[in-house]
């Protein structure tokens, strides 16, 4: 479809009332982005289907390309982080959803027949998938290359145009996908706008057709309400305090050692990582020292250790010696692991990891999302008990629960609330594709991942098709003792 020139000027002014709530000067460049991609999409349409097929490979193709730059922009963003982390990580998920999606959005595209009531054949009705339009997404700095490219893949096997933020915190690996994006993309169709927080704000107030953000549940319900000014419908992948659950029939041993692989992944600073564990009483002493054994084990040393991820920056390292701090003030018995001189030279970002038990509900490790290698311990009597202090906080962003007895596992399902769960491991169920990954409640709304990814960012639009031969004629005016007689029909 192509637009004259009085159309063209006309469609064009009417993408710029948003400028208004747009702060400026970072609201102009946005919007002239998406003014771009909003034209791109009233002359070109929506990513034709072979489009997306070979963007979804040429992307794949691109970070297998340039994995090894990921791994030391990563590194360099963080002071350290763990080359494996990285590829396990923020690489490998993002190469297997662009696989998965170029094998199967076809399928997901396929409209779907849906049955009409008896009274309206021979009538038909269907649903057809189609892209959004232009999708804004802001991503985190913890996993930056997963959490921006695995909802791009979602969008982008949907059909749509997307503009991306990617946090400032890791501003070499920001360039880096901008870089990437730009090998594979004309920015009509992806674009990357970097800067700070000005540019988040402006970006969170543009009209886009859907917009996925991740980070923070504080930040969330600030991108939600800027959204709400706009009627943009929003994903918010948040976070929050998830919990683990060792059931009694479960050996300690083995849980905290899996506990330990998925609490000091990254450091910590994991949106689902275990943020504490609630454990039999009895069982409370064994599971600590059955954690610092797996923990030795796992780090036999920090600072010098590849595999030990740093923290981010000197704000967060200082909000988790806070944390430590402020829990024993309140009594908390803290049992640091591994620590030592070495650790305390502040240029290496690095914390020991560290285990609390008697720690008071009111103390700030356990009224904080943690995002770090703290982990309280809860102690319970009974599972129902354990089941009562999940839900009377609010709802987690993954729950692992530890059991091997089929009745627990039911109960303790029926009896709480989250946003997805790993049953006797950590972190897993966040990389199947099969599955889709989001939060409820404080822990975000909304869904992606393979095929729900693709659901998110489409519309289902519903589609009536009449028949040439109908009985449409039966229920128009004037009405009397026919219809009468049929409404007595349908209501019987």
């Amino acid at each position: 479809m192509r637009l004259n020139i009085d159309e063209l000027a006309l469609f064009k002014r009417s993408l710029r009332y948003v400028h208004d709530v747009v702060p400026h000067p970072a609201g102009d460049r946005l919007q002239a982005c998406l003014d771009a991609q909003r034209l791109a999409l009233v002359e070109r349409g929506a990513l034709s289907p072979e489009r997306r097929d070979e963007a979804l490979g040429a992307l794949a193709d691109s970070i297998v390309r340039h994995t090894d730059d990921f791994v030391t922009a990563v590194a360099a963003d963080f002071g350290h982080r763990s080359a494996h982390e990285t590829r396990l990580a923020d690489l490998y998920p993002v190469v297997a959803s662009l696989r998965h999606a170029r094998r199967h959005f076809r399928k997901w595209m396929k409209p779907r027949r849906r049955p009409i009531q008896w009274m309206f054949k021979p009538g038909t009705g269907r649903i057809l998938y189609q892209p959004l339009g232009v999708v804004g997404i802001v991503s985190p700095w913890n996993y930056p290359v997963q959490l921006t490219l695995s909802p791009l893949t979602g969008a982008l096997a949907a059909g749509n145009r997307v503009m991306i933020k990617p946090s400032e915190l890791t501003p070499r690996t920001s360039a880096l996908l901008e870089q990437v994006i730009t090998e594979v993309f004309d920015p009509t169709e992806v674009a990357v706008l970097q800067g700070g927080p000005d540019v988040a704000k402006a970006f969170s107030h543009l009209t886009f057709d859907h917009l996925l953000f991740t980070g923070s549940t504080h930040v969330g319900r600030q991108v939600m309400q800027a959204a709400a000014e706009n009627l943009v419908p929003v994903t918010l992948e948040l976070g929050g305090k998830s919990p683990a659950l060792i059931a009694g029939d479960y050996p300690v041993e083995k849980a905290a050692e899996r506990i330990a692989v998925g609490k000091l992944f990254n450091a910590g600073q994991t949106c689902i990582a275990p943020d504490y564990v609630l454990v039999p009483r009895r069982s409370e002493e064994a599971f600590v020292s059955a954690y610092r054994k797996a923990v030795s084990s796992l780090y036999p040393t920090l600072a010098d250790n590849p595999d030990y991820t740093a923290i981010i920056d000197e704000r967060h390292l200082e909000r988790l010696r806070h944390l430590i701090a402020d829990a024993r003030e309140h009594g908390a018995c803290v049992h640091e692991i591994n620590p030592g001189e070495e650790y305390l030279n502040p240029a290496l970002r690095k914390i020991a990891p560290v285990v609390m038990t008697g720690v008071p509900e009111h103390a700030q490790v356990l009224q904080q999302e943690i995002f770090g290698p703290l982990l309280p311990v809860v102690a319970y009597d009974d599972v129902e008990q354990a089941c009562r202090f999940i839900g009377a906080r609010p709802h987690p962003l993954a729950l692992y629960l530890f059991s091997h007895e089929g009745q627990a596992i039911d109960h303790v399902l029926a009896r709480t609330s989250s946003g997805g769960v790993a049953i006797n491991d950590t972190l897993l169920h966040c990389v199947q594709e099969e599955l889709p990954f989001g939060g409820i409640g404080a822990s975000g709304m909304g869904a992606y991942h393979g095929e729900a990814g693709f659901r998110t960012f489409s519309h289902a639009r519903s589609v009536f098709h009449q028949a040439r031969f109908n009985g449409a004629g039966m229920t128009k005016p004037p009405y009397g003792s026919r219809m009468n007689r049929m409404l007595s029909m349908l209501l019987r």
